[in-house]
């Protein structure tokens, strides 16, 4: 069942229609708005209908989940609200009944718990100057329709290309899509495989843009964030996508040091014109990690004179970095000022819901059905990134396979004790005391002082709630170790922070340098 098949809402109760038949698809669209799209697709989509009986006044809704797990979730968070948004939907008493479904009548992985579906369109005002057809529908120009048509894998990034790309003999690059037009795009990144999540919702949504109309808006577009987020794979999306609308497009995928190398070469042979007819003729340019060219004068000058020539003839150019363009660190300003020019967007660390579902959908490909709570329990351990998390995931299939196993939390916990271990050991509260006040340049003696100020109070707020997210200490203990506070005091903290931490991307791309930071 899609959003777009959700009825919608009565506009009032005079309007309620009470027709048992349509209540529970009623009440699933009052929370399909009500709801964050994370929650909505993880654990009210997958849901069964309900079953709903007329009894006299009274209306019986049984709902028969999965599995134990899901059930006991989706029972103590949402069944309250769902119990009230029933009643609100349907005129004399309703009750609601979860309860397991038969284990022949179990649903098959396409719809689990954690996966996101298509159908949902993200809001008109996602994106500055977002159109209609871009937000929600996929490709402009129709380009990947199939884009949103099904849940997938974000991350998997390849490695960096590193030989030498070489050219046709006519100028055009010889590797790819069996095409001299396209060079270095990995065929296996679409947007297909990309599980779509707040993490990476501007950044998708802009390339999505971008692919159904290359060379207007957001050209160029600068992607950046931590390693194994999903910028690799985010750009190659973009360029199959045009490649499956326009077969002749000539399309350059290639990591930062492999221009550098192409500019070294063409300088020592003083082949110029060979380096202005690899970059200056391209439909859309894909350079990955341009933080790599910090302190290569002539490396900068080339990709400038590069980058406008692409943008003359409208071209597209999509950049990524591991921070944003003001602050990179030794490029020329005039070069990250035409890196700011037109849109950047962040990919954030995912979300825990995110990470469940990569986790469930990756082990899926592998044939293998992923038990909810042993996704949750690598998913909470496992924060980083999407290439690490894809790590603990092949240690515990691998544990399972070869101990002849099933898998369970305990099995998990083994599989995954070194890494494990090695959090335990090196997080401590003290060093994210000692760490939180270098990053802010505060003295660690102000972790455990009365002092009040914004300067020293937002810090040690910080510091409070990643010693709850990275450590396995309680409330009370952590205030203990933060000068005697109150545990509501860290209650506080970590709530706060926590929420500015959705609102604030400066805030989280702080949180991530120090979260990686901390886990070495």
């Amino acid at each position: 069942m899609s959003a777009a098949e959700l009825p919608r809402p009565p506009a009032s109760a005079d309007h309620r229609l009470d027709d048992p038949d349509t209540l529970w698809q009623r009440c699933c669209a009052r929370l399909a708005m009500e709801l964050p799209e994370q929650q909505f697709n993880t654990w009210i989509r997958p849901l069964p209908a309900a079953e709903v009986h007329r009894d006299g006044p009274t209306t019986q809704v049984s709902v028969r989940v999965p599995n134990r797990f899901m059930l006991d979730w989706v029972r103590t968070q949402y069944s309250a609200r769902i119990e009230a948004l029933l009643g609100e939907e349907q005129s004399g008493e309703v009750r609601l009944e979860f309860g397991l479904a038969p284990r022949a009548a179990a649903p098959m992985p396409t719809a689990r718990p954690g996966l996101v579906m298509p159908g949902r369109a993200l809001p008109s005002n996602a994106l500055p100057n977002a159109t209609p057809n871009m937000v929600g529908n996929g490709l402009a120009n129709g380009a990947g329709a199939a884009a949103l048509s099904s849940p997938t894998q974000l991350g998997n990034e390849p490695e960096h290309l590193s030989a030498p790309e070489r050219l046709g003999s006519k100028g055009g690059p010889s590797m790819g899509h069996g095409s001299p037009r396209v060079m270095g795009l990995n065929p296996a990144l679409t947007f297909d495989n990309l599980v779509p999540g707040r993490a990476n919702q501007m950044a998708r949504t802009a390339a999505l843009h971008v692919a159904g109309s290359p060379g207007h808006m957001y050209n160029p577009l600068f992607i950046y964030g931590g390693v194994g987020l999903g910028k690799t794979h985010l750009m190659n999306a973009v360029g199959n996508a045009l490649l499956a609308d326009k077969p002749d497009a000539r399309i350059l995928y290639l990591h930062a040091e492999q221009f550098i190398s192409d500019v070294v070469k063409n300088y020592q042979r003083k082949t110029f014109d060979e380096l202005k007819a690899k970059y200056h003729n391209l439909d859309l340019l894909l350079i990955d990690d341009v933080q790599f060219f910090a302190g290569k004068d002539r490396t900068q000058e080339e990709f400038f004179n590069a980058f406008e020539a692409l943008l003359a003839k409208k071209a597209h150019i999509i950049m990524t970095s591991d921070t944003y363009p003001k602050g990179l660190a030794n490029i020329d300003e005039r070069l990250t000022s035409r890196f700011d020019s037109g849109l950047t967007v962040a990919i954030e660390p995912p979300e825990l819901e995110m990470r469940v579902a990569i986790l469930i959908k990756k082990a899926a490909q592998e044939a293998i059905e992923l038990p909810e709570d042993v996704a949750f329990f690598v998913a909470k351990n496992v924060r980083a990134n999407v290439r690490e998390l894809e790590g603990a995931l092949r240690k515990v299939l691998a544990f399972a396979k070869f101990s002849h196993k099933e898998i369970t939390i305990n099995l998990a916990r083994e599989a995954l004790k070194d890494l494990l271990s090695i959090q335990n050991r090196q997080i401590s509260v003290e060093n994210i005391q000692k760490t939180v006040a270098d990053f802010y340049k505060i003295k660690v003696a102000d972790m455990y002082s009365k002092k009040r100020p914004a300067s020293i109070a937002k810090p040690r707020q910080i510091a409070m709630y990643l010693a709850k997210e990275l450590t396995q200490k309680s409330l009370p203990e952590i205030g203990e170790l933060f000068g005697g506070r109150d545990h509501t005091t860290v209650l506080h903290a970590v709530r706060k922070i926590g929420g500015d931490r959705a609102k604030d991307t400066e805030l989280n791309q702080q949180l991530h340098v120090l979260e990686q930071t901390l886990k070495g």
